[in-house]
């Protein structure tokens, strides 16, 4: 599925139609998040992949704000961060368990002949280009760093 400013938009218009007030609010932000990141530098369209980057970006915040407020106690806001991330997860491609991007490091540290951490920046530039915001930064980072120093 292809995602982009002007589907989301859709998106947003059917929202409102069927009064659905979470989902509207969360395209919205969305949708500010994309005009900001357009107005900011060029001044241009995102394309499909950049308007991704923004909606993987803004469900990490809801990840990040969820998590925050688990521990304060939160659970009325708790519920507020999860249901944005759920409508969020729906436009972002299907991500990938931690075995699945083992297998991935496995396969490019074989491929590159990678033995220990001087390699690090370069098994993770291969990672990063093959799961390609199908899984976060700090778990591929933090498996590429076990794998190299085991």
């Amino acid at each position: 599925m292809t995602v982009t400013k002007a589907s989301l938009q859709s998106d947003l218009t059917g929202a409102i139609r069927a009064q659905d007030k979470v989902r509207a609010g969360t395209l919205r932000m969305a949708l500010t998040a994309i005009t900001v990141e357009e107005s900011a530098g060029a001044h241009r369209e995102l394309s499909s992949h950049e308007v991704l980057k923004v909606l993987a970006r803004e469900a990490k915040k809801r990840r990040e704000a969820a998590a925050a407020y688990q521990e304060a106690g939160r659970p009325e806001l708790l519920e507020v961060e999860r249901a944005e991330l759920a409508i969020l997860q729906e436009y972002l491609p299907q991500q990938l368990d931690e075995a699945a991007v083992a297998a991935i490091i496995e396969e490019v540290v074989a491929r590159s002949g990678a033995t220990g951490m001087a390699q690090l920046g370069q098994v993770m530039k291969a990672v990063q280009a093959t799961v390609a915001g199908r899984a976060d930064g700090k778990v591929v980072a933090g498996l590429v760093r076990a794998r190299l120093t085991s």
